[in-house]
């Protein structure tokens, strides 16, 4: 007879494995009594958990000392060669590091304060990214690329901020330069929304991939990332998709980029908060904001849905002009949920053609997989093998020139 109970003992079997799995991103590298302690497993289960994830070829063990005595640290399996991704905002610094294989072994986020200068916001990013390497047991020397993602517009072809004012400080910094001289690898540096669009061109489900589509990043401020033919669209300075820029009111206030009324100075987290001054004095970030609409709270739920009319009405503009298969809904805003998700898709629908043939199709992005960061570290990674094509190239040419051939070598066959 089947055991009723087989099912859900599974299910919790592999929640705890999830559990596990998310504590080590977090933490990096635990001995098995750190994990109990931080995931309140019983260290019976956390030792049985353990090994079928190291059999699983998902976590390895390595020697090491903990309080004098040897111990065995627990860390996620990776593949050789790691890139770091940063995102660097206007009020945060968020990094994540992945394998060659996408897998996230490590996350980590700090606050920046307003109008944060660049010199001391590198300089805490690279200690950011040492700490948290050594956190998961590895070393700069297997970094092969670095991918930088930010809150302004980014010429990719010269690699600067093609805007100045958006992130103040930042115009002329080598950024770069900086990561490259201190960690020996190419870093590359684009959009936070284009890498956003970026993770989910590659991350999502291969059906997904296949469609032309429009990600919205919306969040303190609003972007987005445009998708045609598998290829983020940047336009020729780094400005396309800049919906955050288009003017909303012409009497509005004055935006960072200089021009009055943008969408971005109606819907930045300073503003969204500011009108539940008088009834929700507890509520100062964006953060506060999107837990009351989710907790019910009806003036936060009011304000969300009031800023996805706005944003969707810039949208519908933007579709009008190059015509998506999907549009996809990402950013913190995006984490209210119907609150943002109902108000968006029927501002869009009322502004676009209503007798279209096929209609725009409207989705909520994975938050945990679309973050920036994420995008980052993939560009990272495909600039390092783009070196690496070239290089080949490079040597394929030169044989060719000199007549000679090369050896076949192992991993060549």
């Amino acid at each position: 007879m089947r055991n009723p109970f087989t099912g859900s003992q599974s299910s919790l079997r592999e929640a705890n494995k999830a559990l596990l799995f998310d504590t080590i991103q977090k933490f990096g590298s635990l001995t098995q009594v750190e994990l109990a302690e931080n995931t309140g497993l019983s260290t019976a289960t956390v030792s049985n958990l353990v090994r079928q994830l190291v059999d699983d070829g998902v976590f390895e063990t390595s020697s090491s000392i903990r309080s004098g005595r040897r111990a065995s640290l627990v860390s996620i399996s990776r593949r050789e060669g790691i890139t770091a991704g940063f995102c660097i905002g206007v009020r945060s610094l968020d990094l994540c590091i992945t394998d060659s294989a996408n897998t996230l072994l490590a996350q980590h986020s700090l606050p920046l304060g307003a109008r944060h200068q660049s010199d001391s916001t590198l300089e805490r990013s690279a200690v950011l990214l040492k700490e948290t390497l050594t956190s998961i047991d590895a070393s700069a020397d297997e970094l092969i690329g670095i991918g930088v993602g930010l809150s302004a517009p980014v010429d990719y072809k010269l690699q600067k901020i093609s805007v100045s004012g958006i992130l103040p400080g930042w115009e002329d910094v080598d950024i770069p330069g900086y990561y490259s001289s201190i960690f020996h690898v190419k870093t590359t540096i684009d959009n936070d929304a284009n890498l956003a669009a970026l993770a989910q061109l590659r991350l999502s489900s291969p059906e997904e991939r296949e469609a032309d589509f429009v990600f919205i990043n919306a969040g303190d401020g609003i972007g987005s990332g445009i998708v045609v033919n598998g290829q983020i669209m940047r336009g020729a300075t780094g400005m396309a998709g800049e919906i955050g820029h288009i003017q909303v009111d012409p009497l509005g206030g004055v935006c960072s980029c200089g021009n009055r009324g943008c969408l971005n100075t109606v819907v930045n987290e300073q503003r969204l908060v500011s009108l539940l001054a008088v009834t929700h004095g507890n509520i100062t970030t964006l953060d506060d904001l999107i837990e009351q609409a989710n907790s019910g709270d009806a003036g936060c739920r009011r304000v969300i849905s009031d800023a996805a009319l706005r944003i969707g009405t810039a949208v519908a503009d933007l579709c009008i002009s190059i015509d998506p298969e999907v549009i996809i809904l990402g950013g913190k805003l995006a984490a209210a949920r119907d609150s943002f998700f109902d108000s968006f898709q029927e501002s869009v629908q009322r502004l676009l053609f209503p007798e279209v043939l096929t209609p725009i199709k409207i989705i909520l992005a994975d938050l945990s997989l679309t973050r920036p960061e994420r995008g980052a570290a993939l560009l990272g990674l495909e600039s390092a093998s783009s070196i690496s094509r070239i290089k080949l190239d490079s040597i394929a040419a030169q044989d060719v020139d000199t007549g000679t051939a090369r050896k076949e070598g192992p991993h060549d066959r």
